[in-house]
């Protein structure tokens, strides 16, 4: 227990709390590697560091794309390890052990205070003790429930320890918005099931609209709860999260009812665009074969996943609420408005500011990667011979950077080059836009101010 804190007090004091974080996600990432191709985790085949090293790192960032089947290519124990690397990155590792240390010393230091902070990205202004603890709470108590509403619904097509382990594995998976699936086919062969949609769906919703909403929500139990009353934090993230959910599934339903949904009937279709719509901001489960999508869908569906989950939940994407900011803003300035208004609210420029920061570092971040990925992977192809393949790749940057996981199935054929630039953008995406945003905030501000000049632009 000592050793534990000395080593944390010593790490603090030499690094930042945005190099703690990528620091401890890199080192649980390395680990997970290791013990991934271990013989015990494997089910009598082997597997190459590069693609342990993706494996671990799709887990560690909550995203999903994976290069083997998770369900046949791993044992039992390496099933753990992979379930275990999503818990820690789906909260956020160094928030485990500050939590610990909380427990030791009965307080948060500093150094504690900001690491918590830089993980969940929540306002100052909270009881921070309290919302770690409501954290964890909130989340082993709905991934308990999601696990045993599972298991009874699992228990009917296998056995009961292999329900008990799936109903477990898929909901962990599901609330940490990681969509991995021990299933070879996702959830497929789930579809028409209303049952499993509907505990999978609310699952990765939970887990998606961020611990500060459930924060609220717990500190309204046994009280009227009304909207209005909510903070505007909440109140943005449920408008848009909800109004992102039926746009998704309306258009789904409209360009896939006769392309990969033609053999379906209506009650299923309606089911299948429902759960893609919620699954494909962030979660990365799939009741629909997206190779047979059409492109409309594919692009679509691109814009659900670069805008992605809520601040300070489980999910990736560059936010809802950055979103709901970026769309304000020029809302103000279509009508030549000084402020920046949100539901009666004027936002202060430090948060204007920072959503297009975070908003140019993604899509940088996203065209980089892309064109980069076709060096390495279509150099000597002509567009005439693979030109939608463009697009696939497009898609999987995306996926990955907003730790998503849903792909059109070519992960498994990239270049071991390739692979490394999908891990990257995979840890960016988990680390990268949270750790800017919040070292942003936390910097002094600099109030310098030369003649004023004039730059034509337009």
């Amino acid at each position: 227990m000592k050793f534990f804190a000395e080593l944390y007090n010593k790490l603090s004091q030499r690094f930042s709390p945005q190099s703690l974080l990528l620091l401890s996600f890199l080192t649980v990432i390395l680990l997970g590697a290791i013990l991934l191709m271990q013989p015990f985790s494997l089910n009598g085949s082997s597997i190459t560091f590069v693609d342990s090293l993706f494996t671990s790192t799709s887990a560690t960032c909550v995203t999903g794309l994976t290069v083997v089947d998770t369900g046949s290519y791993f044992s039992f124990a390496g099933k753990i390890i992979i379930l275990i690397l999503i818990q820690l990155g789906g909260i956020g590792v160094m928030s485990f052990s500050v939590l610990f240390l909380f427990f030791l010393r009965g307080k948060f230091g500093i150094s504690g205070r900001e690491i918590i902070q830089e993980t969940l990205s929540f306002f100052d202004t909270l009881d921070l003790a309290s919302l770690l603890k409501s954290v964890f709470i909130f989340t082993l108590t709905i991934e308990s429930i999601g696990a045993i509403l599972l298991t009874i619904r699992f228990a009917f097509d296998m056995p009961f320890a292999e329900a008990l382990f799936a109903g477990i594995f898929h909901s962990i998976s599901a609330f940490c918005n990681a969509g991995f699936s021990i299933f070879e086919d996702s959830l497929v062969a789930y579809r028409s099931d209303l049952y499993i949609n509907s505990v999978i769906s609310l699952l990765i919703f939970l887990g998606g609209i961020g611990f500060i909403v459930l924060y609220e929500f717990k500190n309204s139990y046994g009280k009227k709860i009304s909207f209005k009353r909510m903070s505007l934090h909440s109140q943005v993230v449920i408008k848009v999260s909800v109004f992102l959910v039926a746009i998704g599934a309306l258009f789904i339903f409209f360009f896939e009812y006769n392309v990969s949904m033609k053999d379906m009937d209506l009650s299923t279709k309606i089911l299948a665009s429902l759960f893609q719509s919620i699954s494909s901001r962030t979660a990365g489960f799939n009741t629909i074969d997206f190779y047979t999508l059409s492109m409309p869908s594919l692009f679509f569906i691109i814009n659900l996943m670069f805008i992605g989950a809520s601040p300070a939940s489980t999910g990736g994407g560059i936010k809802t609420t950055t979103v709901a900011v970026i769309v304000a803003f020029i809302r103000a300035r279509v009508k030549n408005s000084k402020n920046v208004n949100v539901t009666f609210s004027t936002l202060p420029f430090r948060v204007i500011s920072k959503s297009v920061v975070i908003i140019v570092f993604a899509i940088t971040i996203i065209v980089v990667s892309s064109f980069l990925l076709t060096i390495i992977e279509l150099e000597h192809i002509p567009f005439s011979v693979n030109g939608d393949r463009f697009l696939e790749i497009f898609f999987e940057v995306v996926s990955a950077f907003c730790t998503v996981g849903l792909s059109t199935g070519i992960t498994p054929d990239f270049s071991i080059f390739g692979k490394l630039i999908i891990s990257i953008l995979m840890l960016a995406g988990r680390v990268g836009p949270l750790t800017i945003a919040t070292a942003i905030g936390s910097r002094d501000e600099k109030d310098i101010k030369f003649s004023e000049g004039n730059i034509l632009v337009g």
